[in-house]
Formats: C-alpha cells, structure tokens, sequence
C-alpha cells in the first residue's frame, strides 16, 4: 500500500528512534519494544489515518500489550475496532484499559455507551461526566458531547428537569443543536410543546431542517394524527423533492405501511435519540473533512439504530471522498434492495462511481440499464436522468428527458424553472439558441430571482453581441441576488468590455479572477481587457497563465495563442 509522504516518513523515523531509546526502560515497564511492535504499531497508526480499517486492525491487535501504558494506542484501537463493527471486543477492551486517573475519550465513551445500552443509566452518566473533563481531546465538536450523554441518561431516568439542565450546558457554537436534542427529550416526555417545537423548527428557513419533516410526521403518526402526519409529509415533498427519508416515507403512507414508518424511529427509544445524534456529530466532522471521526460516529449511529437508512448513505458518501469507491458501491449495492425510492437513488450513486472506476461510456451504459429496468417511472426519474446526461455531456439524450419530465410534471411544480433552466442550457451546448433562450426566458417568468440563470441568459446574449443593456442590468440583479459569485462578475465585467468601457471592464475582471484564479475563460477575459487599455505585458502574462490551466479547452488554446502572437484589434 502507498501511504507515505516526506513528512510521515520523518515523524516516522523519529519517533522509532524515541522508542528505540525507550528500551532503557523496558525492564521496569515490562513492555518489550520489539522491531515487529514497532512496525505493527506505526502500520497500524498509518492503516487508520488512510482509512484502511481492516488492515489496521490485523496491525494493531498484534501490539495490545501497549495498552497498560500507551493511551494513543489504545484510543487509536478502540476507534478501529468500532470502524471494523467490532462492538463487543471495543466494549471489553475500553472496560480492560480503563483507569480512574487516566481519561481516554473513546474509553469513557465506549464504556458509558455500554453501560446505557444495557440500561445501567447511573454508571453510563458517570462516564459521560468524565468526557467533560478530557481536555486534550475538546477539538472540534467533542466539547458538547458529554453534556448531551448526561441529558439522555438522566432522561432515561425519568428525571426531566436535569436532562434540560444538563442540555443548556452545550455551548453557544452549538445552538441548533441544542434546539434539536430539546425536540427530541419533549418527544420522549411527552412534552405538550413537542407539536410547537418542531413546527417551529421546519419553518426556519435559515438553515436546512428537511430531516426533521421526518420526525415530525413519525411523532404525529406515534399520536395517531395520521392524516397530520401525512400532510407533513406531501407538503414537504413539495419542497424538499430530492429527500430521500421524505420521499421514503411519502411511499409508505401511499402502500398503508405506516408501521415501517414507526420502525424507522421512536423518540421514546432513547437509543434511537442517541444515534440520530451521533448522525449528527457524524455530519459535522463530515463538513470538516475529518471523514474518519466522522465515520467513527457513524458506525456508532448504526450500531444503536440500523434502520435509519441515512446513517448508510453519510457512510457511503464519506467512503467515497476518501476515494474508498468500492466500499462506497458495496453499501450503494446493499442499498438496491430497500426498496424503488433507495434502489434508484442507489443505482444512480453507483453510475457516479463507475464514472471513476471504468469511465464515461460504462457508466452511463450501467444507469441506462437501471432505468430500463424501472417498471413505472415518473418526471423525477427523467429529470434526474437527464442531469446525468447532461453531467456527461450527453445534452441531445437530456433535452429528450428533461421533455419527458416537463410532460409529467404538474405546471406549478416547484422543479419546473429548474429542469426549464437545464433543458435551455443543453440547448444552448448543442448550438440550439433559439430554443435555449425560450427555456432560459420561460424559466425566469416564472421564478424571476434566479441569480445563475439570469447570469446564463445575460452573458449568452452580450457574448453574441446582442441585447446589452438589457443583459447588463440582468447581471446587476444577479449580482445583488448573490454578491461575490465570481461568475457573475466576471460576466459584468465582460458587458462592460461589450460597451467598449474597458476601465469598468478591468474593474470587475480583476475582481474575477481574484475571486476564481484558475478559470481560463476568465483570466482571458481579463488579458482582453488590460490589453485594449494598452496593458500589453500584463495582458500576455494572463494569457500566458490561462494556457497554463487545467480546464482549458482546445478552442480557447488556439484563440489565445492567435491574440499573443497578434494581439487583439483596437478596432473592435
């Protein structure tokens, strides 16, 4: 395996030489550091840090007599034996290593985890208060997570008061997580404010709470409000179509199968409160890139609750970021047989895949396939397969789906300007602009503030030499719409070099390529501007660069190798 750069290979060496050293205390520790210790722990730490779980734990099981004095091994350990779904082994050793004085975070979360799954709430919440005093380990999200433990043990209980007590003490940083975990102990005491709260909640537009339409639901379904609970749910899927976990559940309300809905989740079952909690520690490693505390938390969320699907689906994703394709497919493949909403979801996963692993042609082949296969499908099945199309860049296949879809879908369906907006586009990309600034046009009559559409349709009219003006006071809408879009301005910048005002025009380019510096277009735009401003070095060092780049392509290439050679025509 290649794992190594310069600076692992240094830590490396340097930190054999300190154990080497450390033999001189060997005989009073009782510890031999052997060369194969060595090497199994170091592999062992790699294997970990490159997400090669399996391998990781054959490494570091070899070298568990580091355990009575080595905490980094014994955390790293832990951590492996969760992510290889090793549960027991990583309860027992967390209970074999643990000492009163020494705080470990994962053995003190391992143990008090144990301890409430078995219901030994008074001794689960004595390791979750000891979380709270691991200062070496608060980075990042650990700093709230102990106090959130302790609400849920106090909780299981039935002490109410102290769970909200202890849940206020989750730092400010975290508000919306607070506000989340305060939901779900209304839920599970029954709370008379539970309905208000997360009504409250999904009404909130400022962040993204389309799960917790969801919950919602399942707790009015729990209350028998049946027909409630499935106007949540058709309201939601109006705005939330690509939800998985609504779409899920709008299936099975529409099959009578509102007890699979139940079995998804209880508010009542505190281990199903704490694995959705851990989805959401999960996710949040997950925006931080640390996809292996992220996975981490993950296979705990699945462990306590392995029938909410999106725990999967986080897993899969995070796999495939850590460029882990085919243990993403597998969990996509096991997917393929929950059911059509995660089967088709799934298929289209594995198409993405594939794209990496055999290419362009299979990959669309595999997902023509699943959709062939499909016995009835519906305008999101067109339109999500004509973004793949047009993904690929097989716009005369998307324009047919994206017809199809348009055909099917209700015309105050909330997709309409947007599969008007990619079907004009596609147009557009075949050199059909007759019917590319129908859609364009059509889409923004009907959702007027559309920042990336009013950028398409601006900037394809000044680049044709039509329609100036109006296409520049488009711009300034988009512009004000979504502020510091470098494409936006970029396209400002080039109706004002339309209108010959090269000052302005350098003006907003070079706020362009400062704010995309590895654009091509945009960097030729700008040498285009300094140049008819008599900024000739300046305008060939741009240039220059934009040959440079990586997403150049071969008609811009020879286009600017012709203006450095000959430059542009004052003339123009």
């Amino acid at each position: 395996m290649k794992f190594f750069n310069k600076k692992i290979y240094i830590i490396l060496f340097l930190l054999t030489i300190l154990l080497v050293g450390s033999k001189l205390f060997a005989k009073e520790s009782k510890i031999r550091y052997t060369k194969e210790n060595i090497s199994s722990y170091f592999s062992g730490i790699i294997s970990v840090n490159q997400s090669y779980n399996n391998e990781a734990f054959e490494y570091l099981k070899k070298v568990k007599s580091l355990k009575n004095m080595h905490s980094r091994f014994n955390a790293e350990y832990i951590r492996t034996l969760i992510l290889v779904e090793k549960f027991e082994k990583a309860f027992a050793f967390s209970k074999s290593v643990w000492t009163n004085d020494e705080f470990i975070f994962e053995t003190d979360l391992l143990l008090g985890l144990d301890y409430f799954i078995n219901k030994d709430y008074v001794n689960a919440e004595k390791h979750f208060e000891r979380l709270n005093k691991i200062s070496q380990y608060n980075l990042f999200f650990n700093d709230f997570i102990g106090n959130v433990l302790i609400a849920w043990s106090k909780a299981s209980q039935g002490n109410k008061e102290d769970s909200f007590k202890f849940l206020e003490k989750v730092p400010k940083p975290y508000h919306q997580i607070k506000k989340t975990q305060n939901i779900f102990l209304q839920c599970y005491f029954d709370d008379p404010q539970t309905l208000n709260s997360f009504e409250e909640l999904i009404r909130n537009k400022d962040y993204n709470f389309s799960r917790y339409n969801f919950f919602l639901a399942n707790y009015l379904l729990f209350n028998n409000k049946i027909e409630e609970a499935k106007k949540v749910i058709r309201n939601s899927r109006k705005e939330y179509n690509s939800n998985l976990l609504i779409k899920q559940t709008e299936n099975f309300f529409l099959n009578n199968e509102n007890e699979k809905i139940k079995n998804i989740f209880n508010c009542k079952n505190s281990n199903d409160s704490l694995a959705e909690f851990f989805y959401v520690i999960a996710n949040l490693y997950s925006s931080e890139k640390d996809y292996k505390l992220s996975n981490f938390y993950m296979k705990l969320s699945i462990f306590l609750n392995d029938k909410f699907l999106p725990n999967q689906i986080l897993l899969a994703e995070n796999y495939y970021y850590q460029k882990k394709k085919e243990l993403s497919k597998n969990i996509y493949q096991s997917l393929k047989s929950i059911g059509p909403v995660y089967s088709w979801y799934a298929s289209r996963s594995i198409a993405v895949i594939l794209l990496d692993l055999k290419g362009k042609k299979y990959s669309v082949s595999s997902l023509e396939n699943e959709f062939n296969l499909l016995t009835n499908p519906n305008f999101e099945h067109y339109y999500e397969l004509a973004n793949f199309y047009k993904d690929n860049e097989y716009f005369e296949k998307s324009i047919k789906y994206y017809s199809l879809a348009l055909n099917e879908i209700k015309k105050d369906h909330s997709l309409v300007p947007k599969i008007l907006d990619r079907r004009g586009t596609s147009f557009e990309r075949i050199g059909d602009w007759e019917n590319a600034e129908k859609d364009l046009i059509q889409s923004l009559e009907i959702l007027p503030d559309q920042a990336h559409v009013l950028n398409y349709l601006a900037y394809s009219w000044i680049d044709q030499g039509i329609k100036v003006e109006e296409g520049l006071e488009m711009l300034k809408k988009a512009d004000q719409l979504r502020a510091n879009d470098g494409y936006i301005i970029d396209s400002l910048g080039w109706a004002y070099y339309a209108k010959k005002n090269y000052i302005k025009a350098e003006k907003y380019l070079q706020r362009a390529v400062e704010l995309l510096p590895r654009d091509s277009v945009i960097n030729d735009h700008y040498a285009d501007a300094l140049w008819m401003l008599n900024k000739n070095i300046q305008a060939r060092y741009f240039w220059n660069y934009a040959l440079k780049l990586n997403d150049v392509e071969q008609e811009l290439k020879a286009i600017i190798s012709k203006k450095l050679i000959f430059g542009i025509s004052k003339q123009l």
